[in-house]
């Protein structure tokens, strides 16, 4: 489960971000206790928090939920919204981030260095919506040079999504080109990938008929958002895609999203509730399925000991094949990012920015002065 945790989203003020934070660290625990997969482990999200909601201590206190054992903390980032970003500063940025996250011991390490999953803000990887959201065509080479093991954003509802759907696949660096993400080499038992290219963890694709209804086809992807609720035949239908490793399809990898802050009536109430009462139901009899609940980064580890040809046969001994678990650390009283970062962020978020300390200081929540985030 990654959520694209953004408390301010749609120019709330900073008390309804704070309430939102407040009833994550409320409420989810209650949540996942009532749940176990087949090694007795609660479910695990994965928050996947964007530098510019690095304030007002939102990500001090989600590292706190990570201490307990209930997910984990990854990269988020929109950039781009305003002007095209450079390879340069988008470099510069991720190198802040990872510094900075890392104070609350977020993100493991392999081999020695932290690395993260990534998901695009805009759902714009590489440049995928025509310059917009983004601007660097070169984005997966920057990616892979700061860290990151895999991205997560897609499928997405507009084009920057793969033509490739429901795979694990490798994506190669064009750097002249934008969305290089849209084919690539499917991840294979005893593959030989080349260390440049990303890989790229996609969620379930599919067709569906909402209510039930021949007159009302739809096409889904990995959304729990409550409109409409995910339903017992589209959990079916998510497990039907079949996202595996090609050698090893008997291990099925579903990995969905929400946007937790807005979203959290359906995956902190009832429908999330029930979601996993059917996973643990129908998929967890011990003889035709074994459920276990992951991490993205878990997810990845998972992949990658697929891959290089192990036996494969329990995954609980796989959870940190390359990437170690994060030692997570919320006692630290880092409230915000730094100065220095937040500029980075700002500087593709208007066509100019000002030098004076009232526009360095732009960011506020999810929202800029007379900028209207998209959703994501």
């Amino acid at each position: 489960m990654t959520d694209h945790f953004e408390p301010g989203s749609g120019k709330v003020s900073e008390r309804e971000a704070r309430e939102r934070v407040d009833r994550l660290l409320r409420e989810y625990p209650v949540l996942a206790d009532k749940h176990k997969d087949s090694e007795g482990l609660p479910p695990k999200r994965t928050w996947f928090i964007p530098p510019h909601y690095h304030k007002n201590y939102y990500l001090r206190d989600v590292v706190s939920l990570c201490e307990q054992g209930y997910g984990e903390v990854e990269l988020h980032l929109h950039h781009g919204k305003h002007c095209p970003d450079t390879s340069d500063n988008l470099r510069e940025t991720i190198r802040l981030c990872v510094d900075e996250y890392s104070k609350l011991g977020i993100f493991g390490k392999e081999n020695g260095q932290p690395v993260y999953g990534f998901i695009h803000g805009d759902w714009a990887l590489d440049n995928a919506r025509d310059n917009k959201f983004c601007g660097v065509n070169d984005e997966i080479k920057v990616l892979k040079e700061t860290g990151c093991y895999a991205d997560f954003t897609f499928p997405s509802p507009n084009q920057a999504s793969p033509e490739q759907i429901n795979s694990i696949f490798y994506a190669k660096e064009d750097p002249d080109k934008p969305k290089s993400h849209n084919t690539g080499e499917r991840v294979r038992v005893r593959g030989d990938s080349n260390p440049d290219d990303l890989m790229i963890i996609q969620g379930p694709t599919y067709p569906y008929f909402r209510d039930n209804e021949l007159s009302k086809l739809r096409a889904a992807g990995d959304e729990i958002a409550g409109t409409p609720p995910l339903k017992p035949n589209r959990i079916d239908a998510c497990i039907r895609s079949g996202i595996a490793v090609k050698g090893k399809e008997d291990w099925i990898f579903v990995k969905m999203h929400t946007h937790g802050a807005t979203d959290a009536d359906a995956v902190l109430g009832q429908e999330m509730d029930d979601i996993f009462t059917y996973l643990e139901s129908q998929y967890n009899d011990g003889k035709h399925y074994c459920l276990h609940y992951v991490t993205a980064r878990e997810t990845y580890n998972l992949i990658k000991a697929i891959e290089q040809g192990e036996k494969c046969q329990d995954p609980a001994l796989y959870r940190n094949y390359l990437v170690s678990a994060p030692k997570y650390d919320s006692a630290p009283d880092i409230a915000a990012a730094s100065e220095a970062l937040q500029e980075r962020v700002a500087r593709t978020y208007k066509d100019e920015i000002n030098k004076t300390k009232e526009d360095a200081d732009i960011i506020d929540g999810a929202s800029l002065t007379n900028i209207n985030l998209e959703k994501n």
